[in-house]
């Protein structure tokens, strides 16, 4: 028995040893892949300790020569360039020849969220995707790469994505099941920037936010240890999971900023929600360690929730952390909602507020306007309150000559529907004769409504109020 057990623990070694023999790379990294352009990125893998290996690139004349460390993980810093030719990298060990082909440089943008960002393309069953279908037509471009990470949870952080799809170039075969946002925004960021782009899809629907962050970023906020652990549908519910096999395992692949539509699921919890969006977006910073990097994200739409919650105060949420968060840009859905499927089919006009925020803020296109009218202040005059608003340069607009959505309110704190007009395009006059004397005034405050209140480039008006009464 004893001679069995010795054997056992012989080859026990002898695979452990073997496990790191030959050089092993990420699932991110692979050929077909982008890389972010003109800047440092990481190159990195695992191999046996003390294997040396040697890298060679088309673009740097010098070769690399690393010696892997201890812990059986080897990691090295190249430079990129502005070349819009395909590169390659080659990697050899003395048990290893793995040859990296058809690379890019380019704008690399991580794409995550709940089910409105994996929202493919070809549209959900019964829920469709406008404009999809011509786009899966008309898709084949060498120029747009595509990587995708399917759901996975895990108690602990991954080294490497495990169950994904490698990069490849959009094609009607790889766009037809991948994210209609991501490809309409990075579609568009390749036409007008004129270089390659890369995206990275990341999402999964009905999730709450506390499962993307890392249990060193949740932790002040929730006891990890008295949460129970639901093992089912491969660790969702569980906080940090999705972060430690989605996120993780990614955060030394670097990237030009992020863009993320989430939150309906914690629509029930807008306090917690404001505390922990913020917070999760500095610990993804404080992960990729490339400072701070670009982030706008989507306000949820407008829906009629079956549960009645409010959705509205998770809207608010999202407006005010545009404040709290560095760097960062919100599209508005106010007006593209849909009252029948929490999937508005409109992802096109999604994609594009979202890259509005990108060319104006990350790009430099100062002329492109990227958010609509913000509420700034108040005055009442005759009965009647007069709103004045940020984010409106060259005026107000709206289809309709009497706004819906408005409600007034007097000191009683009793809201009432209220008659809204737009005052020399650049003020908006609220009354209702059921209140003599107004002190608050509320626009779209409901789950369902649409948006009529635009600046001139029919960027729309979030929801809002001017009080805070609970």
């Amino acid at each position: 028995m004893k001679k069995i057990f010795f054997a056992f623990v012989v080859l026990a070694l002898i695979s452990n040893q073997n496990s790191f023999a030959k050089i092993k790379l990420p699932g991110i990294i692979g050929s077909n892949m982008v890389l972010q352009r003109n800047t440092a990125v990481k190159l990195w893998g695992w191999a046996t300790p003390g294997e040396k290996i040697t890298i060679t690139t088309s673009w740097v004349s010098k070769t690399i020569k690393i010696i892997t460390p201890e812990n059986g993980r080897w990691e090295v810093s190249l430079n990129t360039t502005l070349s819009k030719e395909p590169q390659s990298i080659q990697l050899k060990s003395k048990e290893s020849k793995i040859n990296l082909d058809n690379i890019l440089f380019g704008e690399v943008w991580l794409c995550s969220g709940q089910s409105n960002m994996r929202m493919p393309l070809k549209g959900y069953t019964g829920q469709p995707t406008f404009d999809g279908n011509l786009e899966i037509a008309t898709s084949k471009n060498d120029n747009l790469r595509l990587f995708s990470i399917m759901e996975n949870g895990s108690p602990m952080p991954l080294d490497t994505v495990s169950n994904y799809k490698k990069w490849d170039s959009a094609n009607p075969e790889s766009v037809k099941d991948f994210s209609a946002i991501a490809y309409f925004y990075g579609k568009k960021l390749q036409e007008i920037l004129d270089v390659p782009v890369g995206l990275i899809m990341t999402s999964w629907g009905g999730t709450r936010i506390q499962p993307w962050m890392s249990k060193e970023a949740i932790t002040p906020y929730l006891d990890i240890n008295k949460v129970k652990k639901d093992t089912t549908e491969k660790y969702k519910r569980i906080p940090s999971a999705i972060y430690n096999a989605m996120i993780h395992p990614i955060t030394s692949y670097t990237i030009k900023g992020a863009i993320w539509y989430q939150g309906e699921t914690n629509r029930d919890e807008p306090k917690v929600y404001q505390q922990l969006f913020p917070e999760m977006v500095k610990d993804w910073r404080k992960q990729w360690d490339i400072g701070d990097f670009p982030f706008y994200y989507v306000q949820i739409a407008p829906n009629k929730y079956i549960d009645k919650t409010n959705s509205q105060y998770l809207r608010e949420v999202q407006l005010k952390a545009l404040d709290l968060i560095p760097n960062s840009g919100m599209a508005v859905l106010s007006d593209i909602g849909s009252d029948v499927t929490i999937h508005p089919p409109r992802k096109k006009e999604v994609a594009e507020r979202l890259l509005f925020n990108a060319l104006n803020k990350t790009y430099g296109m100062k002329d492109v306007d990227f958010l609509g009218p913000v509420y700034k202040s108040m005055t009442e005059k005759d009965g009647a309150l007069l709103l004045s608003f940020d984010r409106a340069e060259t005026g107000l607009f709206s289809p309709e000559a009497e706004l819906s959505y408005f409600e007034i309110a007097g000191e009683d704190k009793v809201f009432y529907p209220a008659k809204a007009e737009i005052i020399a395009h650049k003020q908006l006059k609220v009354s209702s004769l059921e209140v003599k004397v107004p002190v608050a005034v509320r626009y779209g405050w409901s789950n369902w409504f649409v948006g009529k209140l635009y600046d001139t480039n029919m960027l729309p008006a979030s929801s809002f109020r001017t009080d805070s009464w609970e």
